[in-house]
């Protein structure tokens, strides 16, 4: 069958050479190079696209319920979680007083579920839960914020109360080190980790637990899915995915793919479009204290209005060295010896076109990097106690920090800016249903046996992982139980995918194209202008 050919606005493949990710530079010694067995299986009751936060706890939750006994596959076109989960900002921060109140829920329970599973499992991945502060940096933004919050604290109290708006100066420039920011959000539910090595988790302890048997799971990296194929004729293995060490057959497949998932489904290149995002590790400036540099104690997001684009930067600290250093002590001639890299994400209006439709992240743009390595001096105060006359132990305050490494990453950005979870509808398959008799695509009971689990926006950390466990919910029609009598929160509704979602998708959102290119953001699931009329 003739492949299809490369639509406008479809992803490529993963790219074989990467930037240098931060979260990259201590890979898992087990998962490095990793194939289960030496050859592709020829079938597999499961078969998993993708080994980021999605795909990993997707396979944990089908092998620890209803797939325990199934044979799981997981292909990955890279190493395992080298997309963009090994290569975020390390946040994990629900998005509360922005999102649907439905939606706020799921991330709020997602949040605590992996905070609860990195405890219980002792996962060494650096968590730590500390307060997001959201720096509002222009007075278009505070209104339209405070706005949706006083809605909030009417309609949704038990939201709004996760959440505060600070306009006092004092407290800004002091405690939240914000001098310039007009108010702040503050969000107690927030932390910073080390993504990889959580994935690395539960991929290892899967590899562990369930070793090379037919009820096996079986990670097959450096595999690329080139075409997948409904297969004419099988009713037990209805899907064909092609690699170029050959082809698995599959009962059913799911897709977590991201921004790369038109690169198998064509038809979506109009509804998830990549997205680069560009991310850097700087260097401390030094202050005077017993590890060298400030402990910042917040997690950041830093939003604007500048037209023609707004700003949106997110910050997190690294852990501070446990052993004490000289005061001036210096990384590279410049920061603090005490650790705490300040890990700074953003700078996309600077980027070509928003940096929207690139898939290659193999090459970092000079004019982001240098937003990135000048952005935090005169917005965030690094003096070792915030809103004091002492400055940091610097030749210039607003001398732009130095970066150990610069890397990019590639997002899955949603047309109507929520995820696509749930079986693929026969409109969107890769090629024409061979039984175009009995799909009618309409429905979310898998007609074929593909799902999706993707297109989170920029924000799958927070969201991923119980998306993860809806999915697997769907395919194996199963659900899960609740702990203490209490029932887990449900997948938002209007995640699910569906044709006519679909087609409300083309018809009444702009492309994420023309969405940046007015300047809007969403608010409760509708589009608003990040600047005024006046």
């Amino acid at each position: 069958m003739a492949i299809r050919q490369v639509v406008d606005g479809q992803a490529g493949l993963p790219t074989p050479d990467s930037t240098k990710s931060y979260w990259h530079k201590e890979p898992s010694e087990k998962l490095l190079g990793h194939r289960t067995t030496a050859d592709l299986p020829d079938k597999a009751d499961y078969v998993i696209v993708g080994s980021g936060i999605t795909g990993a706890f997707a396979a944990h939750f089908l092998k620890n319920g209803a797939g325990r006994a199934a044979s799981v596959v997981m292909l990955e076109a890279r190493e395992a979680c080298w997309g963009a989960t090994g290569r975020n900002g390390g946040h994990c921060q629900p998005f509360l007083y922005t999102a649907e109140p439905e939606a706020a829920h799921f991330e709020l329970e997602t949040y605590r579920f992996l905070r609860d599973f990195v405890a219980a499992r002792q996962v060494p991945c650096d968590w730590q839960s500390r307060p997001g502060v959201h720096a509002l940096l222009s007075e278009d933004l505070v209104g339209l914020v405070a706005a949706h919050i006083a809605v909030l604290q009417r309609t949704h109290p038990d939201i709004a109360s996760q959440v505060e708006l600070v306009r006092d100066g004092a407290r800004l420039a002091g405690e939240l080190r914000l001098p310039t920011a007009r108010a702040a959000v503050v969000q107690r539910n927030a932390a910073s980790l080390w993504p990889y090595k959580l994935v690395a988790h539960v991929l290892e302890s899967l590899l562990a637990e369930f070793p090379s048997s037919p009820s096996s799971f079986n990670l097959q990296t450096a595999t690329p899915v080139t075409r997948l194929e409904r297969a004419a004729g099988s009713q037990t293995h209805p899907w064909t995915l092609h690699t170029p060490r050959g082809r698995v057959a599959a009962a059913t497949v799911l897709l977590a793919t991201n921004g790369y998932t038109s690169r198998l489904l064509p038809c979506l290149s109009d509804i998830i479009t990549p997205c680069r995002s560009q991310v850097a590790a700087l260097t401390p400036p030094p202050v005077t204290t017993t590890t060298g540099v400030a402990d910042i104690s917040h997690s950041y997001v830093f939003f604007g209005t500048d037209p023609p684009h707004g700003r949106d930067d997110y910050l997190i600290q690294r852990p501070l060295s446990k052993e004490p250093t000289a005061a001036t002590t210096t990384i590279g001639g410049r920061g603090g010896g005490g650790g705490g890299e300040l890990i700074l994400g953003g700078g996309r209006e600077h980027a070509r076109n928003m940096a929207v439709g690139e898939w290659r992240d193999d090459e970092v743009e000079p004019r982001v990097g240098a937003h990135l390595r000048a952005a935090l001096p005169g917005t965030l105060d690094m003096s070792a106690d915030p809103g004091s006359p002492a400055p940091p132990v610097r030749d210039r305050d607003d001398a732009p920090l130095e970066a150990t490494f610069e890397w990019t990453g590639i997002m899955g950005f949603s047309r109507d800016h929520r995820p696509w979870v749930g079986a693929v509808p026969a409109c969107a398959y890769p090629e024409p249903p061979t039984d175009t008799g009995t799909d009618t695509g309409t429905g979310t009971d898998g007609p074929g046996g593909l799902y999706l689990c993707a297109a989170y926006t920029g924000h799958g950390m927070p969201v991923a992982a119980l998306a993860a466990r809806a999915v697997v919910n769907m395919m194996t029609g199963t659900t899960t139980p609740g702990d203490g009598g209490e029932q887990p929160e449900k997948l938002p509704a209007s995640w699910v995918m569906t044709e006519q979602r679909l087609r409300r998708a083309r018809d009444e959102w702009d492309t994420i194209a023309e969405f940046e290119r007015k300047g809007l953001m969403v608010i409760a699931g509708k589009p608003v202008s990040l600047v005024s009329s006046t």
